[in-house]
């Protein structure tokens, strides 16, 4: 699904050099390079704070207690994501609000967060899902109507570019009150471990959230809030300064790619190829089909197998039907869609080494299984 390994042969020669140095200084933790990235995703993304974390998860974790939120208080969610998202809302003891996603985009459904609103709502969390972002003036809109926090998962999406109502083109990550980011090797933006980061334009929200990926603490020993140990160490930091320069270009190749999958299937009806929201460009963290009715999905996952093409399915259960949430409080409201989509998507493999023979090779046979399915 991802080739990390001829990734790193274009970096190689970077990232070794600054390892050594990393190594030979023994600045593992909080080195200048975990800085020099704080700043350069900062200038990238437009926004006025970044503040690197250990991982994504951690990310929302850390924006979520930064808001101040209470046992009970309700966090509105898509189902349809990996479980990190909603797997937060219940750490803290939160309400997660199940919401349905539109059929097009896998993006959360505004008409269904109206929906879900009761006097107890206090976030709401869309998360850009595969690559493109939310419907956000729609988002923006009910959250100022209901005084409402937003808190982006950018896990998927960093480099997108939405365009808002007002004609203003904004990353992801930088719409809502807070972004969150994973760096997990399979991202768009990965580093060779865990790591993640968060994004905001708040400077009191910023100091909060640096405080609590410190123990709470604004000064070393002494302590104000209740926080976590959650940072990214120098070397992951290291990697990311060596990709983050090279991400537009990932993005593009990822794009060229997509293209080449959506002119070969096409004309294929059994195949719905990723929808391209306008008001989004999508950076294809991954190329996601619906597949029809009569498509057996397993006999097609396994055939690919049999073929040396891996595929994967995100997401085979949504989060409301995950056993975890069995002993929260939980709510849902119509996921049919979501139900629905967990039992037609596929993924295709998807990454910036995909060659023209590589393609070839997994649409040939993608076409192949569906002719004689």
């Amino acid at each position: 699904m991802v080739d990390l390994v001829q990734q790193y042969q274009s970096i190689r020669e970077e990232v070794k050099a600054s390892f050594d140095r990393i190594l030979d200084n023994a600045q593992f933790i909080n080195g200048p390079d975990v800085h020099e990235f704080a700043n350069s995703l900062a200038n990238y993304l437009g926004a006025k704070h970044v503040i690197p974390c250990a991982n994504g998860t951690d990310a929302l974790q850390i924006a979520m207690m930064a808001l101040d939120l209470k046992p009970g208080d309700e966090v509105i969610t898509p189902s349809f994501t990996y479980i990190a998202t909603t797997e937060v809302v219940g750490l803290l003891r939160l309400k997660p609000v199940f919401v349905d996603v539109n059929p097009k985009t896998f993006n959360m459904e505004p008409s269904a967060i109206k929906k879900a609103i009761t006097a107890k709502t206090k976030a709401i969390v869309p998360v850009h899902l595969y690559g493109q972002s939310c419907d956000m003036d729609a988002i923006w809109k009910i959250a100022k109507e209901y005084d409402l926090y937003i808190i982006e998962d950018n896990a998927q999406a960093i480099g997108s570019d939405y365009t808002t109502k007002s004609g203003k083109v904004m990353k992801t990550g930088t719409i809502g009150h807070i972004g969150c980011t994973s760096f997990f090797p399979s991202k768009n933006l990965g580093c060779y471990g865990d790591g993640g980061a968060i994004s905001t334009n708040d400077d009191k929200l910023a100091d909060k959230m640096r405080m609590i990926a410190s123990h709470g603490q604004s000064k070393r020993y002494y302590h104000d809030l209740v926080g976590c140990n959650s940072r990214l160490d120098t070397l992951q930091a290291a990697v990311l300064n060596a990709k983050l320069k090279r991400l537009d270009s990932y993005i593009q190749a990822r794009r060229e790619a997509a293209k080449v999958y959506d002119d070969a299937f096409a004309a294929i009806k059994e195949i719905i190829t990723p929808f391209r929201d306008p008001k989004s460009t999508h950076v294809f963290h991954q190329y996601t089909l619906q597949l029809a009715d009569g498509v057996n999905r397993d006999e097609m996952v396994n055939y690919l197998a049999e073929q040396a093409i891996p595929s994967m399915i995100y997401y085979p259960v949504p989060a409301h039907k995950q056993k975890m949430f069995k002993t929260l409080e939980t709510s849902c409201g119509d996921l049919s869609v979501t139900d629905d989509l967990t039992k037609r998507v596929i993924s295709l493999p998807m990454h910036t080494e995909l060659d023209s023979e590589q393609q070839t090779y997994i649409i040939n046979h993608v076409k192949k299984f569906i002719q004689n399915g």
